[in-house]
């Protein structure tokens, strides 16, 4: 296989959530143009991202989304049912969990954890006392997102304690984890910044 850059690596997810729509839709054969509405992205570029992965599809006939999806969900590595953890369930959290973007994606939101778990109200998954991690840590849960606003570091050391490799982090502070710990920072601040920078150069 070809080498693969970071901004194509990051659109193979998005490919295999519109590929799993699409075969829920129960449709079985696709164009690059017409998987291109639904990802937003040009079938020109489609194509070429597909084609450093192999020979996917015929031109004029399309692609195969049985194979599509069975090929990608291989090369993005494994079945993708991962059992995520939220922590931090205020109204940051809670919007996340109401986040209608989970469907035919890389897993689910199983359980939730909070200093004070008495004081959310009902959501759509079990909440627990972060006190309770260990007890409640889902089995083979690799996965959290991080959405609280104090006791950081502790709360980040009890996760990777607990199995945690990969957190996606909505906290905006600096913390540390052990090495084969994978952080993602989630800035909106800065995507807005990049959004502003990239209309001011449009404008020109």
């Amino acid at each position: 296989m070809k080498k693969i850059s970071k901004a194509t690596l990051q659109r193979y997810p998005v490919y295999l959530k519109a590929l799993r729509k699409i075969k829920a839709d129960g449709i079985n054969r696709v164009m690059s143009s017409e998987l291109a509405s639904y990802v937003d992205i040009k079938s020109t570029t489609i194509r070429r991202d597909f084609s450093l992965i192999g020979n996917l599809g015929k031109q004029g006939y399309g692609y195969d989304v049985d194979k599509l999806i069975d090929i990608f969900t291989k090369e993005l590595g494994g079945n993708f049912n991962e059992k995520i953890i939220l922590v931090g369930c205020g109204n940051f959290g809670k919007t996340i969990l109401n986040y209608n973007g989970w469907n035919d994606v890389v897993g689910e939101i199983v359980c939730a954890f909070d200093k004070y778990p008495e004081k959310v109200g009902h959501l759509n998954v079990p909440v627990y006392d972060i006190k309770d991690l260990n007890k409640k840590m889902p089995k083979g849960c690799r996965i959290a997102i991080l959405a609280i606003s104090g006791e950081i570091q502790e709360t980040v050391d009890k996760l990777t304690e607990a199995g945690i490799k990969g957190i996606v982090d909505m906290t905006h502070h600096h913390f540390v984890v052990p090495e084969g710990v994978t952080v993602k920072e989630i800035d909106i601040v800065s995507i807005i910044q990049e959004l502003v920078f990239s209309t001011n150069m449009l404008d020109r």
